[in-house]
Parts: structure tokens; sequence; C-alpha cells
């Protein structure tokens, strides 16, 4: 562990089925009794008009009836999505640091940054999450404007923006994602000698990343992180997650890492 003394982590993470169990725009869709989105988006996937992640916000602006979205049922989907365990005592962990050692942590995502914000209040600050911005209509409160679409290399470039501000090397990032639309930033992070999380069993992103951790809470990111890049033994992972109110129930330990991460009935001692 001594190589990591002093060194300050950029840890990136995606949001939709990352930090979620749900596609933003499959909840928004629910809200406004609109059929249909997977093949909607699946349409804009065969023409390739769209990067992947960012058909939502086209849909926003150019679909008939996504043209009804309006940013309080934005801030109402985030409010409905279902989020991963332990996301809270995740981003305590990575705001305290260890000794030495510290981690900025950013939420990257394609998701209108209203819904993001909202789904992860009070846990994530609203400046460490980066959405697509939209802009709306004065009068009619209709988005009539796309600022920005963290998709692709849109991903790329908002890690390389916090890599000048925060004057962290490109081979101290690490970025978690879950999907297709997270390809380019892996390889981006992977080629710049950075650490790449899959959680999910896309094949293509599993053939990418430097390692897949396939979990239910959030908290299993930091696993291979604490064994990979830290060289952690696992009592000292044992002992991390229990001081968290967590607790390690099982590690199928390979290069696709399956982890089961309960809280304990005790609640988290020494999180705060």
């Amino acid at each position: 562990m001594n190589r990591n003394i002093g060194r300050h982590y950029l840890l990136a993470s995606d949001f939709d089925q990352t930090l979620s169990f749900n596609d933003s725009g499959l909840v928004l869709s629910s809200l406004l009794g609109i059929e249909g989105y997977r093949e909607r988006v699946a349409g804009l996937a065969r023409t390739n008009l769209v990067q992947q992640g960012g058909e939502l916000a086209y849909l926003m602006r150019h679909d008939p009836e996504f043209r009804g979205v309006r940013h309080q049922h934005l801030v109402e989907t985030g409010k409905r999505v279902r989020l991963k365990g332990a996301i809270a005592p995740l981003v305590r962990f990575l705001e305290q640091g260890l000794p030495a050692l510290k981690f900025s942590f950013f939420v990257v995502s394609a998701a209108p940054r209203e819904i993001v914000v909202a789904a992860l209040d009070g846990i994530v600050s609203p400046d460490h999450i980066y959405g697509t911005e939209l802009d709306y209509d004065e009068t009619t409160g209709e988005v009539h404007a796309i600022r920005r679409v963290p998709a692709g290399y849109g991903k790329v470039a908002v890690l390389e923006e916090l890599e000048r501000r925060l004057e962290v090397p490109a081979d101290r990032v690490i970025y978690v994602g879950d999907g297709s639309s997270d390809v380019h930033v892996m390889l981006h992070v992977n080629n710049h000698d950075g650490f790449t999380i899959a959680v999910s069993d896309n094949r293509q992103l599993a053939q990418i990343a430097r390692t897949t951790v396939l979990s239910d809470n959030a908290f299993s990111i930091m696993v291979p992180i604490l064994d990979q890049i830290l060289d952690w033994r696992t009592s000292e992972i044992r002992d991390l997650l229990e001081r968290h109110g967590l607790t390690l129930q099982a590690w199928e330990k390979a290069r696709t890492d399956h982890v089961r991460i309960d809280e304990s009935l005790e609640g988290a001692t020494g999180s705060e």
C-alpha cells in the first residue's frame, strides 16, 4: 500500500443502471404514460443518429410525445428512480478518504442532470454531478435546446476537464459504468493506464473493463479498488466494510467479481 501514499484518485461513475436499477428514460416514460421507449431507443441505435446514452435527450427535442416533458417531470422522475444499496456510505467513505490517500467522486451521466440531482439528493453534492444540460422555453416550459450531453466522447471530455481542474494524473482515474455507452470513456481511461470497472455483464464492456463487479450494492466497487489498486488483503477489506455498517457476505474472486454486501443490523459505526 505504500506506493499509494499521498495519492489523489478521481473516481467517476455512470448513473443509470450503475448507481440505479433502472434506465431513467423508462421511469420518465412510465410517469408520463408513454409506451415504446425501448423500441424508440433501439431505432435510434440502428440509425447511428445519436451517440449511445444520448437517446433520451434526442427524444425530448424531436419526439412528439416526449416534447411534453417539463422540468418538474424530470425532478419527479429522479425521486422515483430506485437506487442501488449503500450509495450514501460509499460517498461518505470517499469523502473521508484514507490516511494520506484522497478520492474525489463524481457522477458523469448522459441522463438529464435534473433527474440525477433529484435521485441523489442529500447523497451527492450537485456540483459533483454532470448530466445532460437542457434549456427550457420561458413561455411553454418545453425543452428547446440541449447544451451538453455527456455521452460517448462527451464523457471523455468531462473526465479530461476534471483531471485538469483537480490536477489528477490520468493514470489515477477510475471509471465505473454498465453499458455500451461507456465503451469510449473506458477505452480512454485504459489507454492512459487508469482503472475501469464494469458493473453489468454487458459482453462488449466486459471485454474492455479491467474488472467486472456484479452486485446490488454500490459499495461493491471499492472491493476491486482496494484489492487491485491498493493491494489490501481480504481481511482489511472486510474490516473496512464492517466499520461502515456493511458485511461482506460473498466474494467470488475472479476477473468478474460477484460480490454480496448487506447492511449490518447494528448499523454503521465510525462512518460519520
